[in-house]
């Protein structure tokens, strides 16, 4: 029997079955998008976070630089960074005069 379009039944079933594989292939084409899409801004959010982390890290680090390089107050006191600092400085140029002298 054929229909309005000039298509048998057999036809028609076909095309619907063909139809439907089409259709099916789509959504999973736009799911597989959607997939990466999502691991994509997954991986964005994570770069974003271990970034702020990082700048986090940073931060504190040269706070504790500045704490230790910086006197605390306005007091003519020398910090405990500088006074570590010169007394390598000394130390070393100590054990230079010693070699030098002994040696």
């Amino acid at each position: 029997m054929a229909d309005n379009n000039g298509l048998t039944d057999e036809e028609r079933a076909e095309l619907e079955q063909l139809r439907a594989e089409k259709a099916a292939r789509e959504q999973a084409a736009r799911d597989a998008a959607e997939r990466a899409e999502l691991e994509r801004l997954r991986a964005q959010r994570a770069q974003t976070e271990a970034e702020r982390a990082q700048a986090a890290r940073d931060a504190e680090a040269r706070e504790r630089g500045r704490a230790l390089m910086e006197p605390d107050d306005d007091d003519l006191k020398m910090p405990l960074g500088q006074k570590v600092v010169i007394l390598a400085v000394v130390g070393i140029a100590l054990v230079w005069l010693a070699i030098t002298v002994l040696g």
